[in-house]
């Protein structure tokens, strides 16, 4: 099974859907799948970020619209999809102000895909994540000791701190609440500008 066959038997339980895109390989596809999408609540407020892929499952389940989209396309036999760039979730859902909780994606959502040493912003699948102080050296897996980083610069790094390795951080990492999510979106619209009429600058 190919893999936009496996997201559409995900999001229809299983059945056979053949999705086919524009991109001529599986990494495209990969990077394609992973593109930030802004995620409404169903008054319109801005609430999260989710992949395309996440975002493409909430829309064939009923749970989600697009609001915007992109040009890249996806495809079965019977259907074409656009790649969304905002959808809108159908139910309210109550979003409480809380520290997010520690993961891969939410590290690199607060970091803006961009590696906190080179300052490149790369795809999901080119990031990784670094322990600023090195768990040999008794760093934590924690908000404050995780950013994300390229592959070049986390092997230039090594097992080393940012001091040791003569490498300097863009900024201190800090915890992702609900107002560093907010911020963070109104950056990332800069880049995709189909967000912008959603949020507040």
């Amino acid at each position: 099974m190919d893999y936009n066959s496996r997201i559409a038997s995900r999001a229809h339980g299983g059945s056979m859907l053949q999705y086919q895109t524009e991109a001529p390989g599986e990494v495209e596809v990969e990077v394609m799948l992973q593109a930030p999408v802004l995620v409404l609540n169903a008054t319109y407020e801005p609430v999260n970020v989710c992949g395309a892929r996440r975002a493409l499952i909430l829309i064939l389940k009923g749970a989600a619209l697009a609001e915007e989209e992109s040009a890249k396309e996806v495809r079965s036999a019977t259907i074409a999809m656009r790649v969304p760039s905002v959808i809108r979730l159908l139910e309210y859902h109550r979003i409480p102000y809380q520290t997010r909780v520690l993961s891969r994606k939410n590290i690199l959502i607060r970091d803006h895909y961009t590696c906190q040493f080179c300052a490149e912003t790369l795809p999901a699948a080119e990031l990784t994540l670094d322990h600023v102080m090195p768990r040999s050296q008794g760093g934590k897996s924690s908000w404050e000791n995780l950013v994300a980083c390229c592959y070049s610069c986390n092997n230039t790094k090594g097992d080393r701190t940012p001091e040791q390795a003569a490498m300097k951080l863009l900024r201190q990492p800090r915890p992702f609440n609900l107002h560093t999510n907010r911020h963070l979106m109104r950056l990332m619209a800069h880049t995709d500008l189909r967000w912008r009429k959603y949020l507040f600058f």
